[in-house]
């Protein structure tokens, strides 16, 4: 979304160790959503745990929750965990509870 005011998007990834740490910022859409699906998946895949880090989030559109969606299975498949932060009644909090995610996905509030 040019021009909307929302900060531009970045994922930064922390690894301390046994914790990985995926930090999203600013805006996730389709057009941004295939970099934390890089940042993401790889990883999971290999049997990393992380904790996701939306709280930076500005924005989250259905292309994240596929994101989100597609990094738990990963997770699942391949005996990791993912954990998604949140800020309590944020946006992204709002989006994962309106689609119902909230019930099945490790949601926290902190790291």
């Amino acid at each position: 979304m040019s021009g909307s005011g929302f900060a531009p998007f970045s994922v930064g990834v922390e690894t301390t160790g046994a914790r990985t740490i995926v930090a999203a910022r600013g805006e996730l859409d389709l057009a941004t959503a295939p970099e934390l699906e890089a940042a993401l998946l790889p990883p999971l895949k290999e049997g990393v745990s992380i904790a996701l880090d939306l709280r930076g989030l500005e924005f989250m559109d259905s292309t994240g929750v596929r994101v989100i969606v597609a990094a738990h299975l990963a997770a699942q498949e391949h005996a990791a965990t993912l954990t998604v932060v949140v800020i309590p009644d944020g946006p992204v909090a709002r989006v994962l509870e309106i689609s119902g995610l909230d019930a099945v996905l490790d949601v926290a509030t902190e790291l």
